[in-house]
């Protein structure tokens, strides 16, 4: 028996998590220092999988994208999650922007990915919002979306049917070197494992100095601020809508959600420091840039803006290696984008390649697989029946922007990984993503986390940062 530990419950710890897992013979420990999987750069990025034709030639990035973003369709149907191929637009206003889409064009033919150059007057036809200076795109069909927290939480929850020691809010204090193995010392106790993966995200640099004498690599937060626009029954644009990138970044970007929002963004700031916060300049800067693609944008429709920080590295690219003085620890380190549409082949490629741990075990016979979350809003209308007919509570509306039921809610809260704050239930189940933003369902929820978990409304949590009366008090 091999006992794994991996660090960090992102996108990538949770492939790690879930594909390890499936093999006999291995305990696999997850640490996640927040108390719920998701909580950093998973949360709040642009939720695309690139296709794969920008990342550098010959780096890890172009290896592992293309091959996790031909992954993600097959793996988001196994667990239930949503994915759409809405396909993307990099477009180009000038001439020394349209040499950069051939460059891309070239890149991407020669990877084996479809692209196409479409000329302006065959884009508008899609998108009908697109900016007059437009003159060209490069059209990248096999271009996805996903909602990267959903992903991640029924990644762990699978993971847990099949035998993954899950311990949120603990982190990992210490890492020693011991007989058999290494002794990590958490801020809730000492473990012996054979193996470490460190998938810490923006923490990876921190516990890579843990073990090693020297730094291997330099973490640099990198802040993304985003608006959303709320649904409509038409929607603003259809399809993901790139500038031309430029050593900055992919830019400013126009994207479709998988529940029918747009989000406009990210900025690209470099920090001294993580800093989740949004900010007037930053938020200006989305405007001014996203205009270079789009016009006509319905800034009365904004319901909400966020900002995250990405793990960016001093080589622009992805550091994925073994400790060189650490036999079976392996840094994770600088996973930036395209982190989110990498992150199954970034698992495949460390149990595979750097562990070898298909030489030594077996995958399990049996995979015990999670019952998929019930969607209401989704089934028709005789199934709705049905089902309120056995449990009223699905009959009992708590969010009506959304069209969240109360047992959807209920379902959510003692799930495997289930929800224990209010911001938790929204991740999973949306009440508080609509127009309103939770103004009406957001006391509907604090009441029904006591209820089901058993506390005092008073100690309901709206985040690991804040209760909901605390939380409400400072909204007003």
């Amino acid at each position: 028996m091999k006992t794994i530990a991996v660090i960090g419950a992102g996108i990538v710890g949770s492939f790690l998590a879930y594909d390890l897992t499936q093999y006999e013979e291995v305990e696999v420990i997850l640490f996640e220092k927040h108390g719920d999987v998701a909580q950093e750069t998973s949360k709040a990025n642009s939720a695309i999988v690139h296709a794969g034709y920008d990342p550098v030639d010959g780096t890890l990035k172009a290896k592992l994208n293309k091959r996790g973003a031909k992954m993600y369709q097959n793996i988001c149907k196994q667990l239930g999650c949503g994915y759409q191929a809405c396909g993307g637009y990099v477009l180009a206003s000038n001439e020394e922007e349209v040499e950069i889409l051939q460059e891309l064009y070239a890149r991407g033919k020669k990877r084996g990915i479809t692209v196409e150059i479409k000329e302006r007057e065959e884009v508008v036809k899609n998108e009908k919002n697109l900016s007059k200076h437009i003159r060209k795109a490069l059209w990248v069909p096999d271009t996805a979306i996903i909602t990267p927290w959903e992903v991640c939480e029924a990644l762990v929850e699978e993971a847990l049917w099949n035998g993954l020691q899950l311990h949120l809010h603990e982190e990992v204090l210490d890492i020693k070197a011991c007989e058999k193995g290494y002794v990590i010392r958490s801020d809730k106790g000492q473990y012996s494992v054979d193996m470490l993966v460190n998938a810490a995200g923006l923490g990876a640099q921190k516990i890579m100095e843990m073990v090693e004498a020297e730094s291997l690599f330099t973490i640099t937060p990198k802040r993304g601020q985003y608006y959303v626009l709320a649904k409509r029954s038409q929607p603003y644009v259809s399809h993901v809508l790139y500038p031309a990138p430029s050593k900055a970044g992919k830019g400013v970007l126009a994207v479709p959600t998988i529940h029918g929002n747009i989000l406009l963004g990210p900025t690209s700031e470099v920090l001294k420091k993580v800093d989740n916060a949004t900010t007037t300049s930053g938020l200006q800067e989305v405007q001014e840039k996203v205009e270079k693609i789009i016009q006509h944008v319905p800034y009365q429709e904004v319901i909400h803006s966020y900002s995250g920080c990405r793990p960016t590295g001093n080589n622009n690219d992805f550091y994925i290696e073994e400790s060189r003085r650490c036999k079976g620890i392996f840094h994770l380190g600088c996973i930036d984008s395209p982190g989110l549409a990498s992150a199954p082949a970034i698992s495949e490629y460390v149990i595979v390649e750097l562990m070898k741990l298909p030489l030594t075990f077996h995958k399990k016979k049996h995979i015990v697989h999670r019952q998929k979350p019930l969607i209401m809003r989704n089934l028709s209308e005789t199934k709705q029946q049905a089902l309120i007919q056995k449990h009223p509570g699905y009959g009992h509306i708590v969010c009506y922007c959304e069209q969240i039921s109360e047992q959807e809610v209920v379902d959510c809260i003692h799930r495997k990984c289930g929800a224990h704050s209010i911001a938790g239930v929204k991740m999973r189940v949306r009440p508080g993503m609509g127009k309103c933003q939770g103004g009406y369902c957001e006391v509907e929820i604090a009441k029904l986390l006591a209820r089901e978990l058993q506390i005092p409304l008073h100690e309901v949590q709206y985040d690991e940062d804040s209760y909901y009366e605390v939380a409400k008090e400072g909204r007003r």
